[in-house]
């Protein structure tokens, strides 16, 4: 089974497309959505959505319930993932699509061994140029380093995921340092289709500007930069 593991905080614009997507795949999965104190409408698109409160009112099959942690993407993955009961936790953004065959496929490597850990190809909504130039330069980062990033749909077996300590308590860049001990250990898998991430965000800041974020970003990877400010990975909504 996979365990889907969505971080939200003030989501409400996005969520419901990524849920109405999610719940056409087929194949066994749950969805734990872990919340970090939205104040929007995050929690009636949840209730809407048939989720419950309580984990262990959880159904064999499909269940879908929420949980509560202090906000920050480590912590409230962290909470969703001992909550899980699957062979696969999928890692999933609140405004990001998982391509259609995507748990299914899943759920067939499950008895394959040799694969330990992946992730997704990326791109982000709509066909602005600008916008699928920074995908292919991410996807590009990826194929060479092996770094997911979270919006890329990480998934790792559950007990790999524990030996490794999970994302490590940190406010940024959680995806990187957790990745950095997986590919010590592991070679993850690369699957397309793309995942696809709602561009609002991007467009909302300006993509030039979202490009250079981007591009900083890589280069504090890449090349062991200093540390990038807090105040650089700010909320946008």
């Amino acid at each position: 089974m996979i365990s889907v593991i969505m971080p939200a905080y003030n989501e409400e614009r996005a969520l419901p497309n990524t849920l109405r997507a999610l719940f056409t795949q087929q194949g066994d999965y749950e969805v734990v959505v872990v919340d970090g104190g939205s104040t929007d409408g995050t929690m009636n698109v949840l209730e809407e959505f048939g989720f419950i409160p309580d984990a262990s009112h959880r159904t064999v099959h499909g269940s879908r319930f929420t949980l509560h942690s202090p906000k920050g993407r480590a912590s409230q993955m962290n909470a969703g993932a001992k909550q899980a009961t699957g062979e696969w936790l999928l890692f999933l953004h609140a405004d990001t699509i998982l391509p259609a065959g995507a748990i299914q496929r899943l759920n067939e490597m499950e008895a394959d061994q040799s694969i330990q850990a992946g992730g997704f190809m990326h791109q982000f909504s709509g066909d602005d140029w600008r916008l699928n130039l920074i995908s292919f330069l991410d996807n590009f980062r990826c194929i060479r380093s092996r770094i997911i990033y979270g919006d890329q749909a990480l998934f790792v077996r559950r007990t790999l995921f524990e030996r490794l300590g999970g994302f490590p308590n940190q406010p940024i860049l959680e995806d990187v340092a957790f990745c950095e001990r997986l590919i010590a250990v592991t070679t993850p898998l690369l699957l397309s289709p793309s995942v696809v991430t709602d561009a609002r965000k991007f467009l909302k800041m300006g993509i030039w500007r979202s490009f250079f974020r981007v591009l900083l970003i890589i280069l504090h990877v890449e090349f062991r930069l200093p540390v990038l400010p807090r105040t650089f990975f700010k909320d946008i909504r």
